[in-house]
């Protein structure tokens, strides 16, 4: 069993990296290599500015590369949800913009030739028990009637078809997709970079300052400076931008990869081939990769460490929870197994705009995948002075009470949750 990230390890490497020190002036430096902080400077780049790209490790090396596969349409929390906390308007213009999202990396990709095996496979919110399914039907009523109509509700029966697996009803949604995330987003650094910008890897940033209309930034590879700087790095946010690390809560998400399946055993478990959510607080998601294999992952545990220890320790616990699910799968060889970082908010609803003097798009709450290229596009025309389509414009971002960027009461919350799944 490999202890890393199965898109890494399967995907070309990124030959564009910037050689030498990090030197000189530019319109504008986005920190940060993953989906969002390069779609933004490929945005940024085809418009003209000259960018330069901050990555601390390498392209992709954070949730841009460790997460699940999965390009969900839709909203992290139940439709009804959001509509009570932001009202109807807000919600429905969230709720358009992953729908949007979707269609903006189908769109990019399809103009810049990135081989990344995109597919419209569509979701199914699966009820993992009696209740779960009631409130998914409600849900599933208001969406489909005032925002998406490409949604359909599925009986336990229905779902025979979709997953070899008891659950009790699902929704799905026909919009979501999935890729291989790994050949995207190296497909995405590349298109940047042959659009103008340049990128350098290995190069944290470790002090920011900002003094008559201009930013510095220092690296660990020299110094830099720009007259616009966007902050995209999520959950690895340096600690020099201490007004998002009070606000970003970064939790632990982990994953493994089975060995391919064979036919009969995809006819036994995935035959819908769709991605899929389970409906508990601490449920787990799934799909096939393009090589059938089993890509299933969770919130095995709320640490915000990963390492190849605490990897094991939550790919034993994945490994359980996919043979309760699939016990046609319990000793199937898993050949990967990695963990990472997710942004979360404490509203779990991302965050754009502009800040103490930066622009920033994060907190994505694990829905990332899809909306980062968007966000990251749509703040790359709000610098460069273009309509402001920016679909979170003016929602208020209170800090977490004690936090200073050690989430020191995530085992706390992961306790709150496994209680909840146990009652509800």
């Amino acid at each position: 069993m490999k202890f890393l990230s199965y898109w890494h390890d399967t995907a070309p490497a990124f030959a564009g990296a910037a050689q030498g020190p990090v030197d000189g002036h530019y319109d504008v430096a986005v920190i940060g290599g993953g989906f969002t902080g390069l779609s933004a400077a490929r945005q940024l780049a085809r418009a003209g500015a000259k960018v330069v790209v901050l990555e601390a490790e390498k392209v992709g090396w954070g949730a841009s590369g460790r997460n699940g596969g999965h390009l969900n349409n839709g909203l992290a929390h139940s439709y009804l949800a959001a509509k009570a906390e932001l009202g109807r308007e807000r919600a429905i213009a969230l709720y358009k913009a992953f729908d949007d999202s979707v269609d903006t990396i189908e769109a990019l990709i399809t103009e810049e030739g990135i081989n990344c095996n995109f597919r419209r496979a569509g979701k199914v919110k699966l009820a993992s028990k009696p209740q779960h399914f009631e409130a998914i039907a409600r849900n599933f009523e208001a969406i489909n009637a005032e925002v998406d109509p490409d949604t359909a509700l599925l009986s336990a029966e229905d779902l025979k078809q979709e997953v070899g697996s008891p659950f009790f009803g699902a929704m799905l949604s026909k919009k979501s997709a999935m890729m291989h995330m790994g050949r995207y987003v190296v497909g995405l650094a590349e298109v940047a970079t042959r659009h103008g910008a340049m990128v350098f890897e290995s190069a944290a940033v470790t002090e920011h300052r900002q003094a008559g209309g201009r930013h510095t930034l220092k690296t660990s590879r020299g110094s830099v400076s720009a007259d616009a700087v966007l902050v995209a790095t999520g959950a690895y946010t340096p600690s020099v931008f201490g007004y998002f690390r009070r606000r970003i809560i970064a939790v632990g998400s982990f994953i493994i990869a089975t060995r391919s399946l064979t036919a009969a055993e995809i006819a036994a478990t995935m035959p819908g081939s769709r991605t899929c959510v389970t409906s508990m607080n601490i449920g787990n998601y799934f799909r096939l990769s393009p090589d059938n294999r089993l890509i299933f992952g969770g919130r095995a545990r709320f640490s915000a460490t990963s390492d190849q220890r605490s990897d094991a320790k939550s790919g034993a616990i994945l490994k359980a929870s996919l043979a309760a699910i699939f016990p046609q799968l319990a000793n199937i060889e898993i050949d990967y197994c990695w963990g990472g970082l997710v942004d979360m908010t404490k509203d779990r609803f991302p965050r754009a705009g502009y800040q103490d003097g930066v622009w920033y798009a994060m907190g994505y709450s694990g829905h990332g995948a899809q909306l980062s290229t968007h966000l990251g596009m749509i703040m790359a025309d709000a610098i460069l002075g273009r309509p402001d389509r920016n679909p979170l414009k003016g929602l208020e971002w209170p800090a977490v009470p004690g936090h200073f960027g050690k989430p020191w009461f995530l085992p706390l919350v992961g306790m709150y949750y496994k209680m909840l799944d146990t009652i509800q």
